[in-house]
């Protein structure tokens, strides 16, 4: 990173920041280049635990706003003009997304954009949160989960509210106020979590199996998109909810009902960007703590991280959007970035 960009972050253990936060994010943020040299015109989506090899997609899929939320990371603290081009490159290559038929676009077009600078990045924004808000149906309450990844397409899930809700929010605070309750009245509701619910009619929701109760991102993704429209909407009331969404474990296991099965330390990636948002620094500082002496890899690879246990893919991997986050939390908890930037 260039001296201006070291300059900017606080380093003094005095001031709150662990010495061991800066090192860690210059290490997540060459590897940043390292992959950009490596998957060229592609969007990587996890990578072997051993070789680092990325497993990419052509289009980005559900993850491509991650990857260029990193390279603006990247170009924000290296303040580089070939990094910033890279980075607007891939963002202006998300645009397609904006007219797909996924609640996802909320994790893609979001996180996508935020960290962006510039009139393009703007305009791809705006034009994003109109289709959605198109998308909104209300008499469901939500923007529905879309049929672009097949299965049924009127179902709330919990991962179509994170970047959802602030995307919404910037044409439709309405909206995007309803699409959260809904989600919370149905992932939070009596007895277990369930994150997935189909609509057969209006008044009847019947929960689905996948992804399945002891989800490790259910918890860490709805506690994200709490903490931004606590923040961003004005929303409070919710202290119930944030209480049961609070981790148990720093780093949990990818399903809580295999608790010695592999974990996933993206979800507690996830999880320690929603606590810096909502002012659980402590607790954030802890998480961030465990995944940089225990997960991460001198070469800044983010290992650990579960796809999908259900099918076994990448379980026990390097993942784009685990990567993402903590790259965000470091350089919150560094000074780089205020919480709510993204």
């Amino acid at each position: 990173m260039t001296r201006a960009a070291e300059g900017s972050a606080v380093t003094d253990a005095s001031d709150g920041v662990p010495g061991w936060a800066l090192p860690a994010l210059e290490r997540v943020l060459r590897r940043v280049d390292v992959t950009r040299r490596e998957v060229g015109e592609r969007f990587p989506l996890f990578a072997e635990p051993g070789s680092g090899r990325w497993t990419t997609t052509g289009r980005g899929s559900w993850t491509g706003g991650f990857w260029a939320g990193l390279l603006w990371l990247r170009a924000r603290c290296t303040r580089d003009g070939g990094d910033r081009e890279a980075a607007l490159r891939v963002t202006e290559r998300l645009s397609p997304w904006g007219e797909v038929d996924t609640a996802t676009r909320g994790l893609i077009l979001w996180y996508g954009t935020a960290l962006a600078e510039g009139p393009a990045a703007t305009a791809l924004r705006s034009r994003a949160a109109r289709a959605c808000r198109d998308a909104f149906d209300a008499g469901l309450g939500i923007v529905p989960w879309g049929a672009a990844f097949g299965g049924p397409r009127l179902v709330a899930r919990v991962d179509g509210v994170p970047g959802m809700v602030p995307l919404l929010a910037t044409v439709d605070p309405g909206a995007a106020t309803s699409h959260l309750r809904r989600h919370l009245e149905l992932c939070l509701g009596e007895g277990s979590f369930r994150w997935a619910w189909e609509c057969e009619r209006p008044d009847r929701w019947t929960a689905l199996d996948d992804p399945p109760p002891g989800w490790s991102r259910g918890p860490a993704w709805l506690l994200l998109a709490l903490a931004d429209a606590m923040h961003g909407l004005g929303v409070d009331g919710h202290t119930h909810a944030v209480r049961r969404l609070m981790p148990a474990r720093a780093v949990p296991p990818a399903d809580g009902a295999r608790p010695e099965g592999p974990l996933d330390t993206s979800a507690a990636a996830i999880t320690a960007v929603a606590l810096l948002k909502l002012g659980h620094r402590g607790r954030a500082v802890e998480i961030l703590g465990e995944l940089v002496r225990d997960h991460l890899s001198d070469d800044g690879r983010l290992l650990d991280g579960c796809y999908d246990l259900r099918s076994g893919t990448a379980t026990r991997h390097e993942l784009v959007w685990g990567d993402f986050f903590l790259a965000y939390g470091l350089a919150v908890l560094t000074g780089l970035l205020p919480p709510h930037h993204a």
